[in-house]
């Protein structure tokens, strides 16, 4: 296929999954049936990974031979909300403006999807001495939540790739690093009395306070320990308090409190221990709550727990996208991605794909159709490389 053919076919297959609505909140198993269905048709040996409801599926795909030293192209089915924003034209119906082309998850990452289903026409018709696998998760936009277990399936069940690319928008560039991700909820039960009679009850939101205040003096503590050279934007870890909540009144101790917090460590960041310690502290101020509430408690939730990707300049994974891109400056990120969890797993990992970061979650997203093509341009690279003998 030429690669004006391309474009246009990786174009019209963009439009057909941005009317996929996979916000993270819907399922997306007519998205995954979808892809599923054309790649069969290639050839692939499919497999589904179901959530623990079968609500939502991660999709793995392979075509080539059953042998190890793959490559992987990872990308997620879900996008975020458009509830709020100020759209242009309908999120879910893909437009085309002054080369630019609109519609949820275009850049985010769904152009990166819809190169791959293209260039799997040319690798099922290509002579591949080494397979490509298709890793298509659900929820990565909550936690990245999904891809954990469809990769222990890839790895147990082989064969093994040896690089991972994972397509979340760079513009086409090498990221070889980003931070982690690391959240927690945290729910104060207290009991109610008048705000006069403070040994009456126990006042969950008061009792929260201390819980927070430790998270922030965590994140200085990872500001003040960040090296010198860090390669990081801002460069150290963070920690955040996104959401709170609780009580009814001013004069009522309020009897239920929550927040949300979350860290994005960087590499040498140890968000477990911040996790550990956090909990200690909870079981401090539980006891202290009942000393006139009995029945008061502090709940630590973990929400999501994602590792960082560690820049690996020896990787296959950063060798072979280096060599498709010609990109060879060192660059991170600070948001996170499933490429952390891959690297975790024992397969080198890097990030690459088309769009700007800029342009994820934003209302108007897009993604311009130079970035598709240069997309292409690197799967059929990659496609040559995997016809190549080991």
């Amino acid at each position: 296929m030429a690669a004006t053919d391309k474009i246009d076919a990786a174009r019209r297959l963009l439009g057909e999954l941005i009317a996929h609505d996979t916000t993270s909140r819907n399922s997306n198993l007519t998205f995954i049936a979808d892809v599923e269905a054309r790649l069969i048709a290639l050839g692939a040996r499919c497999e589904r990974v179901s959530n623990a409801d079968g609500s939502k599926a991660n999709l793995h795909a392979i075509l080539g031979p059953d042998v190890d030293g793959g490559v992987v192209l990872s990308g997620h089915t879900d996008v975020v909300p458009v509830d709020g924003q100020n759209w242009s034209s309908d999120p879910f119906a893909m437009e085309e403006r002054s080369g630019l082309l609109y519609g949820r998850g275009t850049c985010d990452m769904k152009g990166f999807i819809a190169c791959a289903l293209v260039a799997a026409e040319d690798f099922a018709k290509g002579d591949l001495k080494r397979p490509v696998h298709f890793a298509f998760s659900y929820d990565e936009e909550v936690g990245c939540l999904g891809a954990p277990a469809m990769i222990d399936r890839i790895v147990a069940n082989g064969p093994k790739p040896s690089a991972c690319i994972v397509g979340e928008p760079t513009e086409m560039k090498v990221v070889t690093g980003h931070k982690g991700l690391y959240s927690v909820r945290v729910e104060i039960t207290g009991k109610e009395a008048h705000s006069s009679r403070v040994e009456d009850g126990a006042c969950a939101v008061t009792h929260a306070v201390p819980l927070m205040q430790f998270l922030h003096d965590e994140a200085a503590r990872w500001r003040d320990a960040a090296p010198a050279d860090s390669p990081f934007d801002p460069p150290y870890g963070t920690i955040t308090i996104g959401q709170m909540g609780g009580g009814t009144a001013t004069n009522i101790l309020a009897r239920e409190a929550w927040f949300e917090s979350l860290m994005r460590p960087a590499p040498w960041d140890d968000a477990h221990a911040v996790g550990r310690a956090l909990r200690e502290r909870a079981k401090v101020v539980e006891a202290e709550m009942r000393r006139h509430a009995p029945g008061a408690c502090v709940h630590v939730h973990q929400r999501s727990d994602v590792p960082a990707l560690r820049p690996d300049a020896d990787s296959p994974a950063e060798r072979l996208a280096r060599q498709l891109t010609g990109d060879n400056a060192t660059r991170t990120v600070s948001f996170g991605s499933e490429a952390g969890q891959f690297q975790h797993a024992g397969i080198p990992t890097v990030v690459c794909g088309p769009g700007s970061i800029t342009q994820a979650h934003q209302p108007d997203e897009f993604l311009a159709i130079d970035q598709l093509a240069a997309c292409l341009d690197f799967m059929n690279r990659l496609g040559d490389r995997l016809r190549e003998a080991n």
